[in-house]
C-alpha cells in the first residue's frame, strides 16, 4: 500500500520529466533566437507535490545574456496534459502523435506552436516508454488489479488509462474500473470523454456511498458524522438520489449502490437507507470489504452479475457537434443541476480563439470542486438556484479535450494547515508509518 501511494513504478515521475523536458526545450529555443516566433508561452511546468507558491512564478531571472525572463507557473503532475495523454493513448505510436499535438504557445499572428515544431515529442515518448505500460498488482487476497494513470477528476478527466481498461477486458470476464471523486465529475468524464474516445460502453455503474458522507451532505458537522443521526441522513440522501438520477436517467445506465460500511454506522442508519432505496427499486448492497475482505463483497458481486445482463440505453450528455458553450451548459444543467453558466471575459475570448482554430468539436472537461454539485465547495445542499462560473478555458489539443475552469478550482493545489507529511515517518527497519 505504501509503495503504491508513494513512488510506485515511477510512472508519475516519468510524466513530470517529460512535461519539464518540453518546458526546457521551449525556453532553450527562445534563448537561441526564437525561430518559431514565440509571442506567448502557454505550457506550464509541473511537479508531483501540492505547492501553491508555484502557481505563478517568474523565470529566467539570472541576468545572463540572451536569457529572456518570463512569467511561468506549475501544475500538479496529475493535472498535466501529459498525464491525460498517457491515459488516453491507444499505443506508443498514438502517444507520440498526441505529444506532438500539444500546443505550447502562440506566435505574433496568434497561430499555435506545437511540441512537434520543437521536435520534442520523440524524446518525450522515450521518457514515457515504460510509463505507458499498465502495472499489474494484487490485492491481499491475490486478486489481480491493474493500476495505471492518475488524473484527478476535479482538475482533470479522472480515469485510468484506455490501455489498462482494454487489457483488463481481454484478460477477464468482468472488469470494474474507477472514475475518481464524485459521479458528477469522474463518472461524467469517464463516460463523455474516455468512453467517447475509446469506444467503450459500460454494462452497469456502481455508485459508492457511505453513511458518513450522506450525513455530511445533510448538514451534520464533520466532527459529528460518526454519531448516529437519522435526520442528517434523511436530508443528505438527496445528494445520492441526484447521482443515481444522473447515471440512470441522463446517461441511461443501470445502477447499483454500494454502501461501504464503516464501524461507526448503526443498524438503524443502514436499515433506513436500504429501505429507502428498495422503495425506489434501486439495487443496493452493503459492502464490508474493509473488514471482511472478499467475503464482505460477495453480495454486490452476485448482484452485478445479474445487473450487467439487463438492457440499458447508454447515451452521452452532449454531441460532438454541439458548440463549446452548449456542451458546458448541458453538463452544468443536466449533471450539476445548475440554472445557467456565466463566463469571464477571458473565458469568452478563449472560446472564440478555440473556435477560430477549429478545435470546438472536442469534448469538455470541467475542472470543479468535488465537494458540491455547484462550483462552491461550501454549498453542499444545493437547495437554491445557482450558476456555474467559468473563469478560464484551456485547450488541450494533445489530449483532445477542452478544460473549463469553474469557480476557484486550482490546477496546483495547496497543502492544508496541518500537512499529512507531518505524520509520515520511517523507522529503523524501513517500515513506513503515517500515510493512513
Amino acid at each position: 500500500m505504501e509503495d503504491i501511494n508513494l513512488h510506485f513504478t515511477g510512472d508519475i515521475h516519468a510524466m513530470t520529466a517529460a512535461n519539464n523536458l518540453l518546458s526546457s526545450m521551449i525556453d532553450n529555443h527562445i534563448y537561441f533566437g526564437n525561430e518559431l516566433g514565440f509571442k506567448k508561452v502557454v505550457w506550464k511546468r509541473c511537479m508531483d507535490l501540492n505547492d501553491r507558491q508555484l502557481r505563478k512564478v517568474e523565470t529566467g531571472l539570472s541576468g545572463e545574456k540572451k536569457i529572456v525572463p518570463r512569467e511561468d507557473g506549475f501544475d500538479i503532475t496529475v493535472a498535466s496534459e501529459i498525464m491525460a495523454i498517457v491515459c488516453l493513448s491507444n499505443d506508443l505510436k498514438d502517444l507520440k502523435e498526441k505529444l506532438g499535438n500539444i500546443i505550447v504557445g502562440y506566435n505574433k499572428d496568434d497561430k499555435p506552436i506545437f511540441a512537434r515544431d520543437l521536435k520534442a515529442n520523440g524524446a518525450m515518448a522515450v521518457l514515457l516508454k515504460d510509463a505507458i505500460k499498465p502495472n499489474l498488482v494484487q490485492t491481499l487476497e491475490h486478486t489481480p488489479a491493474i493500476v495505471h494513470g492518475g488524473p484527478f477528476a476535479n482538475i482533470a478527466h479522472g480515469c485510468n488509462s484506455v490501455i489498462a481498461t482494454r487489457m483488463a477486458l481481454k484478460l477477464s470476464d468482468y472488469v470494474i474500473t474507477e472514475a475518481g471523486f464524485g459521479a458528477d465529475l469522474g463518472a461524467e468524464k469517464f463516460l463523455d470523454i474516455k468512453c467517447r474516445k475509446a469506444g467503450l460502453k459500460p454494462d452497469a455503474v456502481v455508485i459508492v456511498t457511505t453513511i458518513k458522507a450522506l450525513k455530511y451532505h445533510g448538514g451534520v458537522e464533520k466532527e459529528k458524522i460518526q454519531e448516529e443521526n437519522l435526520e442528517g441522513l434523511q436530508k443528505g440522501v438527496d445528494n445520492l438520489y441526484r447521482h443515481i438520477d444522473n447515471l440512470k436517467n441522463k446517461f441511461g445506465l443501470n445502477v447499483i449502490v454500494a454502501l461501504n460500511r464503516y464501524t461507526s454506522d448503526t443498524e438503524a442508519e443502514i436499515n433506513w437507507l436500504e429501505n429507502e432505496l428498495n422503495k425506489r427499486n434501486i439495487p443496493v448492497s452493503l459492502v464490508e470489504g474493509w473488514a471482511k475482505g472478499g467475503e464482505g463483497a460477495t453480495d454486490i458481486a452476485r448482484k452485478l452479475v445479474d445487473l450487467v445482463e439487463e438492457k440499458s440505453d447508454f447515451k452521452f450528455i452532449y454531441d460532438d457537434n454541439d458548440t463549446i458553450e452548449e456542451k458546458i451548459l448541458k453538463v452544468a444543467t443536466k449533471i450539476y443541476g445548475a440554472k445557467d453558466v456565466e463566463y469571464s471575459e477571458e473565458a469568452k475570448e478563449k472560446i472564440k480563439m478555440i473556435k477560430d482554430l477549429g478545435y470546438d468539436n472536442l469534448p469538455i472537461c470541467i475542472a470543479k470542486t468535488q465537494y458540491s454539485f455547484s462550483d462552491d465547495p461550501k454549498n453542499l445542499r444545493c437547495d437554491n438556484d445557482y450558476n456555474i462560473h467559468v473563469r478560464d478555458i484551456e485547450l488541450k489539443a494533445g489530449a483532445g479535450f477542452i478544460v473549463a475552469l469553474a469557480g476557484k478550482i486550482m490546477t496546483m493545489p495547496g497543502l492544508p494547515k496541518v500537512p499529512a507529511a507531518e505524520s509520515i515517518d520511517i523507522d529503523d527497519n524501513e517500515n513506513i508509518v503515517g500515510i493512513f
